[in-house]
Formats: C-alpha cells, sequence, structure tokens
C-alpha cells in the first residue's frame, strides 16, 4: 500500500465495528491513500464501503483502491478536489445511516496513524533528535505529536506543508481552523483547505516557525532526485518531508533526523508533469511568447540566437493569419539557468520582440 493511512483506517474501523457490530456499512472520502485503506479493511472485516473520490485523482490510485477493495467496495469519482468528494462523502453517509470513516478528523483515525511514532522509537532503540512530518488534514501529525510529548519529549518536530495547501499554517495565524480560499492538488495526498478541527486540537501549540512550506514545483525536484539517486519512488506528499532537508541544514547537522517519507502510489504518466515543473523551478526551462517577423529568413534570424545549450522543446504559432507579424509560443531548455540571460540579450540584439510568461500562471495555463 505504500501508505501509513492503513493504520488509521484499520484501527477506526476495528473500534467502530467493536462498538457496533451490526453496523456494517463504511463511507469515506479520499484522494487515493486513506481510500485504500478503507477498501483493504471493507475486505478483511467482511463490510461494504463506499469510497468517494475526486475526479482528478490518478487513475493508479484508484485502481489500487479496487483492487484492494474488490466488491466491497463502491467507488464514486465525483469533485475536482479533496474537499468536494468530502462534502459529498459526509451528505451520503447521512442520507444512509452509514458510519463516516475520516481520513484524518476522528480520534481512531489519529491513534491509528501514531503507531508510526510507536514501531519508529521501538526499531531505533532511543528518540532521534528530530522528525520531520508531512502535514494534510493532520492526522499522522496530531497523532505522532501527541504520542512522542511523552514518550519522547526532548525530540524536535518540523512540520511540512505543500504551498498550495498550508492549512495548518494558516490555523496557527488565525487561532482555529480556517478554510483557505484555493488550494493547488499537485500534492494530492496533502492538498486540503483546512485542517482537521480534532487535529488541530493536538496541535494548536506548534510554534508556527516550525512549519515549513514546500512549493509543488520544487517537489519534483526532490521526486525526481530521489528516483534517479536513490530509486525511491514518492508521490508528491510522501516527498513533503525531505524536501525540506536543505533548509533545515544548520539545524540537522550531525543530529539524528527522521524523515517520515510515506506515500509511494505514484502515477508513472505524471513524470512529463513531474519534469516540467522540476524544471521551470530549477529555471532550466522557459516559455517565451515570440513576435516573429513573417518574412523568409525570419525562423534562421532566430534560430542563430540559440546558444550551444538550449534546445527548442516546444514551437508553436498562435497566430497563424498575420500578414506581417506572427506569435510564436516557444518552449525553451538549457542545462544552465544562466544561460538565458545569453539568449535574452541576444534576441534583443536581434531586434525580436519576446515575452517570458513562465511565471505568468494565468498567461501560461492558457496558452501551455
Amino acid at each position: 500500500m505504500r501508505s501509513y493511512k492503513i493504520r488509521g483506517a484499520f484501527n477506526a474501523m476495528r473500534k467502530q465495528l467493536d462498538r457496533a457490530p451490526d453496523g456494517r456499512d463504511f463511507v469515506c472520502a479520499s484522494a487515493g491513500n486513506h481510500a485504500q485503506g478503507v477498501a483493504f479493511a471493507c475486505r478483511h472485516f467482511g463490510v461494504q464501503g463506499t469510497i468517494f473520490m475526486p475526479v482528478t485523482t490518478p487513475q493508479q490510485k484508484i485502481m489500487k483502491t479496487r483492487s484492494f477493495g474488490g466488491a466491497q467496495v463502491t467507488i464514486e469519482l465525483t469533485g475536482d478536489t479533496f474537499d468536494q468528494s468530502l462534502a459529498a462523502a459526509q451528505a451520503f453517509c447521512a442520507d444512509r445511516g452509514a458510519h463516516f470513516l475520516s481520513p484524518f478528523d476522528d480520534e481512531d483515525v489519529i491513534e491509528g496513524q501514531a503507531s508510526v511514532a510507536v514501531e519508529m522509537l521501538e526499531q531505533m532503540n532511543q528518540a532521534p533528535d528530530m522528525v520531520v512530518l508531512p502535514v494534510g488534514g493532520g492526522g499522522l501529525s496530531a497523532g505522532m505529536t501527541s504520542y512522542l510529548a511523552e514518550a519522547a519529549p526532548d525530540c524536535a518536530l518540523r512540520y511540512v506543508e505543500p504551498s498550495g495547501g498550508a492549512s495548518l499554517q494558516a490555523a496557527l495565524q488565525a487561532g482555529a481552523p480556517v478554510t483557505l480560499p484555493r488550494i493547488d492538488s499537485f500534492v494530492d495526498g496533502a492538498s486540503v483547505a483546512r485542517i482537521g478541527a480534532r487535529t488541530f486540537a493536538r496541535l494548536d501549540h506548534v510554534a508556527p516557525d516550525t512549519v515549513l512550506i514546500a512549493p509543488e514545483n520544487r517537489i519534483c525536484i526532490t521526486m525526481l532526485d530521489l528516483l534517479n539517486v536513490e530509486g525511491l519512488v514518492l508521490e508528491p506528499a510522501g516527498a513533503l518531508s525531505l524536501d525540506v532537508l536543505d533548509s533545515l541544514r544548520d539545524q540537522v547537522a550531525g543530529k539524528t533526523v527522521v524523515c517520515v517519507a510515506s506515500g509511494g502510489n505514484f502515477d508513472f504518466e505524471r513524470l512529463p508533469e513531474v519534469k516540467e515543473r522540476a524544471m521551470r523551478f530549477a529555471g532550466t526551462k522557459k516559455y517565451l511568447l515570440l513576435r516573429l517577423p513573417q518574412r523568409p529568413g525570419a525562423l534562421r534570424d532566430f534560430l542563430g540566437t540559440l546558444g550551444p545549450e538550449d534546445d527548442i522543446a516546444r514551437f508553436e504559432y498562435l497566430k497563424k493569419t498575420a500578414r506581417n507579424f506572427g506569435t510564436v509560443l516557444l518552449g525553451i531548455e538549457t542545462t544552465n539557468p544562466a544561460n538565458f540571460n545569453g539568449l535574452f540579450a541576444r534576441l534583443d540584439e536581434a531586434g525580436l520582440a519576446y515575452s517570458d510568461i513562465t511565471e505568468d500562471e494565468i498567461m501560461a495555463n492558457f496558452v501551455i
């Protein structure tokens, strides 16, 4: 399953069946990993489960959920984000009288996720100096924080959220859980618009400067480095804790540090997107709108401005009916970000008008 989520789902379902043996219908909402844990538990306990997942969930996670649950589960794809699926699941649950299994905002789920800390201490025979935890809805971080506060009070904790779903940071600033107006669903396993009320009750004492933010595109660099260098396959949420190690360099030097890197359910069809995002963050790929004269030799003149390490990854005329000038969408890759300084200087010298739209989110989403 390659995720800690099964711990919370299994523990919560076991306890609920102990309390109400006749309650055999369960409902959950999940972007993938909690869904797989619930599906496994449904088949194990012989109960029925209805699992709501965002339409944007990677196919790999949907297929794994079906394989774990078999005939015991029904999958409902609804909503573009986890929070939309969550609302649909809760409405369905209320209508059917089924038991809702929250992916994080449930005391039994929190308790199950805390078992990661129990096993960590047992296997290490001593407490680490620091533990770096990924944060989505807060189930893992709340459970491990509560357990380590008693079992290893001297262990420092750091929390990592994706920049497009920093719900813990927002809650700490407001003093209570708040709903983010917008989220980036790329880190699908941790992109939650509102941290859980129960999980935040266990995290409301956290110092704001211990909550680190990981940009989505930088996470892609971390994922590729782990894949190419270490041979580790991690989904975006699984790479969160490792992504911030550089920023913690001064704090972790010479210390024993544990990074919880749980979440290896990666759909390799997303690999081109990961590479694209990584190159854009590293500054080795840019998108330009080039105003190219409609005359013989104009394209040759432009090609002459490219450096020896510059490569055209995309070339597309956006306006093909202009008589004098045409707009070209260019995707250019290079080996060193500094190479673009030389390219831009040569374009200026050649009198070619261009716009760098790499960081213009609206324009880039529209034409790229």
